[in-house]
């Protein structure tokens, strides 16, 4: 691993100590590649994966925005999915990489749609 990457796990992991998700109210993990994002609500408690959202969904490449704008629509997307599971509160876990541009977005784009965390 690169500097880069084990100076993100450690940030990932100091994270992931206090940032436990319940399935009353899980944990909504982010994973940012180049090109895409990713999440995931995650109920720690039994390791399942509650429902997840990506920039890879068919309705969300058929818009021809920017990432930043890509990241708002998967936010909105994993908070229409909570919201038909039942779940309105989450945990946010930004995975390491900083509270900035498309993990804030994503965020965003899950506030407006109406999750809470």
């Amino acid at each position: 691993m690169d500097a880069k990457m084990l100076r993100r796990q450690k940030i990932r992991f100091r994270i992931r100590r206090e940032v436990v998700g319940t399935a009353q109210k899980p944990r909504l993990s982010v994973f940012r590649s180049n090109l895409d994002i990713y999440v995931q609500l995650i109920d720690d408690t039994t390791g399942n994966t509650l429902a997840a959202a990506s920039s890879k969904e068919k309705e969300i490449v058929a818009q021809k925005v920017n990432k930043v704008e890509k990241s708002k629509l998967v936010g909105a997307s994993i908070a229409r999915k909570a919201l038909a599971l039942g779940l309105s509160k989450v945990v946010f876990d930004r995975g390491g990489y900083l509270y900035h541009g498309r993990v804030k977005a994503v965020a965003d784009g899950a506030r407006e749609a109406g999750l809470q965390f």
